[in-house]
């Protein structure tokens, strides 16, 4: 039995290609503070692992119980391997948006010619690439193979999807393209693909919203369009992801919204691990590794990593990292 605390941690789509991020545009500074590099990313896995952290998978945390005639979301008594310590991880925005593309990600999540999970981008000489190192799926996925330990029955991470520009790079939300059915068609069978190899999915909205300013009915109508044209692709999550790292409270009328929808896994944005059962639903924080985090929180991950040891100081500008290099 484990009884302590659960760390949960989340990424952004890894910067592939450097030198579209980094090229001292108006996009710079976000990418900076809010992705990390191919190698920042390896870095803290091979951490964490060193550290004895397991992957789990997050649905695991609740069981529906029965009670009085009703069914009710309880914590589940995890149990977990000796010594290893519960790690979740999460990838916010798997959606590729064009800014991305733009922006040094790569460009979709494809099926290689031997059903393998690999990516496809236009790399910054105008080619075509397929690759299986520049994104955090293919990376994960490898390293749980050359460390079995590293994975509890096979569990990877947790993908959040919005939908307003489609998912993991098909742009499944042009419903009139004469390109939907075969753009729907491919999405699918990464998805199907991605669940073989133990990963699963989260609503992160369908239009990325803050759930704390949106009203009631906006909220609703988010949800029940992301259920129509995502969880229609992936199937059903109890894992809400909200976006902006904001949360509801139970209380709110949104929170049961949230609830009625089946979410009952509902994630926000904290400095610590943390959790607490509310009516019906699991509310806990995720940690954010990005720039922001690794250069300017290092004392607030310790006891993860030491950040400072991880930063990838070859591409990320001078000008970001130069005042903690001493």
């Amino acid at each position: 039995p484990y009884n302590g605390p659960v760390q949960h941690i989340f990424f952004h789509p890894l910067i592939a290609y450097p030198e579209l991020t980094f090229d001292g545009d108006a996009q710079e500074k976000g990418f900076n503070d809010y992705f990390t590099t191919i190698d920042e990313f390896n870095g803290v896995i091979q951490a964490l692992y060193e550290n004895d952290y397991i992957l789990i998978d997050i649905n695991k945390l609740i069981e529906e119980v029965e009670e009085d005639g009703k069914m009710t979301v309880k914590r589940s008594q995890l149990m977990l391997p000796e010594g290893k310590k519960p790690l979740i991880i999460s990838i916010d925005d798997m959606n590729y948006y064009d800014y991305m593309r733009e922006n040094g990600t790569i460009y979709k999540l494809i099926l290689d010619d031997r059903g393998e999970i690999a990516t496809y981008s236009i790399n910054p000489d105008g080619k075509e690439e397929i690759a299986y190192d520049n994104e955090i799926v293919s990376l994960l996925d490898r390293f749980v193979e050359e460390h079995p330990d590293f994975s509890f029955e096979g569990a990877k991470g947790v993908i959040a999807l919005t939908g307003y520009e489609g998912i993991l790079g098909y742009r499944t939300n042009e419903l009139d393209s004469p390109k939907f059915e075969e753009e729907k068609k491919a999405a699918i069978t990464v998805v199907e693909q991605l669940k073989e190899m133990g990963w699963t999915f989260a609503s992160h909205g369908y239009g990325h919203l803050d759930a704390s300013k949106v009203s009631v009915e906006k909220l609703k109508k988010d949800t029940d369009r992301w259920k129509r044209e995502v969880e229609s692709l992936i199937g059903p999550t109890k894992v809400y992801i909200y976006p902006y790292g904001s949360r509801v409270l139970p209380g709110d009328p949104k929170f049961d919204l949230l609830i009625d929808a089946g979410f009952t896994i509902l994630s926000a944005v904290g400095s610590q691990a943390y959790e607490k059962m509310a009516p019906n639903a699991l509310m806990q924080d995720r940690r954010h590794i990005d720039g922001i985090g690794l250069i300017h929180q290092r004392d607030r991950f310790l006891d993860l990593f030491d950040s400072y040891k991880l930063i990838d100081y070859d591409v990320r500008p001078k000008k970001y990292w130069e005042e903690i290099k001493s």
